[in-house]
């Protein structure tokens, strides 16, 4: 492997690693939280029900900057705190790695604030959102300090336990209209890149590979994994927003907020009365993975930098995370929380493709040397 630098290369313990094919696992999982919950409306503002087409618009771009991540971490031989200190030195590298720390962070709260929305909302409407933040974060914090194979390996889990819910679809679909869907491509270019951008936050989760590379056993090899984990995601949403568009008209979708719960209340079952509990209980298990991995992401790179503990900043940013969680106490602030992410995610997206060309201006000066 031709790496830019052999001192920035990240070595881990042959025990502590991970085989390819669990990266299919990581991808998707961090990929797949509340945003499917209720995304419909929010990518449906712009292009209307021919939004189906902005997720394949957004599915490829994500793609594409996969591809780019691996070719980063390939010359690098590191993981986003080695390529910084490369790129912009130990000071101003740091700082930018730093800026992921937080950012992880910051998806860590959204996903874990929203969740308790949800079930304030759907379940428990006088929740003590301080014992139960409380308890949740305990358990986060358990599955963290086990180490990145245990996170790994509940993944693994999780997305074996939410794959009955995917088949719950048929039942909207059998009373659904599909003439909802009529016309198709009825909208502009510039509404479908604005209904991709609004399906950003559910696509984010492949930044985390900048950190958890060197994690990977012969890394090259998860490459196809990788890319099924997206590809898989994308199929997802993809069915997701389809069967919501035949069972709501566009106006509505308008006035729903998770169009996934409420297609939930459809299914009926002889011994079970009210579905959308029995889904958003199972669906604890896709939040668990996605808080973990970005907790795991966001405490490793001040160990990283600093040589900080690794446990200690667990506990610091579970502290950071459970004082934000009490203050963001209203649906509106919490909304704009999800906005805000978004917005910000948008950007890191943006920053691999910037990113990937000083890697590769940097790498033929090397050479040429």
């Amino acid at each position: 492997m031709n790496k830019l630098s052999n001192t920035n290369s990240v070595r881990i313990p042959e025990q502590f690693l991970i085989t390819p094919m669990f990266v299919f696992f990581i991808i998707h999982s961090m990929q797949v939280g509340v945003g499917i919950l209720g995304f419909e409306s929010y990518i449906a503002e712009h292009s209307g029900f021919d939004s189906w087409i902005s997720l394949l618009l957004a599915g490829a771009f994500i793609h594409l900057l996969l591809w780019m991540v691996y070719e980063i971490l390939k010359k690098s031989g590191g993981d986003i705190v080695a390529i910084h200190k490369d790129l912009f030195g130990k000071h101003i590298g740091g700082l930018f790695s730093l800026f992921f720390s937080f950012y992880f962070l910051l998806l860590a709260l959204t996903v874990l604030r929203t969740f308790i929305e949800v079930i304030q909302v759907w379940v428990f409407p006088s929740l003590r959102v301080e014992i139960f933040t409380f308890v949740f974060l305990g358990l986060i914090y358990y599955l963290v300090i086990g180490g990145f194979r245990l996170v790994t390996g509940f993944c693994m889990i999780s997305v074996v336990l939410t794959i009955p819910l995917l088949l719950l679809k048929f039942f909207p679909i059998e009373v659904g209209e599909v003439n909802y869907l009529y016309p198709v491509i009825d909208h502009s270019l510039l509404d479908f890149l604005k209904s991709s951008k609004a399906s950003i936050l559910s696509f984010l989760g492949i930044e985390l590979l900048l950190i958890f590379y060197p994690f990977i056993k012969d890394p090259q090899k998860s490459i196809k994994w990788a890319h099924f984990g997206v590809f898989y995601t994308v199929l997802i949403y993809l069915a997701t927003a389809l069967v919501a568009f035949i069972y709501y008209s566009e106006e509505q979708l308008e006035h729903v907020t998770w169009g996934t719960i409420s297609l939930w209340k459809i299914v009926e079952f002889p011994f079970i009365e009210r579905f959308e509990y029995i889904g958003i209980a199972l669906w604890v298990y896709a939040i668990v993975p996605n808080i973990c991995l970005a907790m795991w992401g966001a405490s490793r790179i001040p160990k990283r930098i600093f040589n900080a503990n690794q446990k200690v900043m667990i506990v610091i940013y579970c502290f950071i995370l459970y004082a934000a969680a009490l203050f963001l106490n209203d649906r509106q602030v919490v909304d704009k929380v999800n906005t805000f992410t978004g917005e910000v995610g948008f950007y890191f997206l943006l920053y691999i493709p910037i990113l990937y060309v000083l890697m590769v201006l940097l790498h033929k000066v090397r050479n040429q040397k």
